[in-house]
């Protein structure tokens, strides 16, 4: 992977986590946790994106939907946890 492709996905990761924790509001360890968990969740999209067999160069468009969408999957499965633990 090319270091432009691995700093979009960094950066992709950091505002799909803060996008997610401020939509997903209740429960939760705060902003940090959630950027953190955004970059956990990135990885998440990553292997997503990987199984659709989809390029890197599909675009920022996709790169960030799969990103948020790994992101707020992996704070959805926090907030569960936090709760029903």
């Amino acid at each position: 992977m090319q270091l432009d492709i691995v700093a979009t996905w960094v950066f992709v990761g950091l505002m799909s986590g803060y996008m997610a924790g401020f939509l997903i509001k209740p429960g939760g360890y705060g902003l940090l946790a959630d950027l953190v968990l955004g970059l956990a969740g990135r990885l998440v999209g990553i292997g997503i994106f990987h199984a659709l067999a989809m390029s890197p160069d599909a675009g920022w468009l996709v790169m960030a939907v799969v990103a948020f969408a790994g992101a707020a999957s992996v704070l959805v499965g926090q907030r569960w946890w936090y709760t029903h633990a």
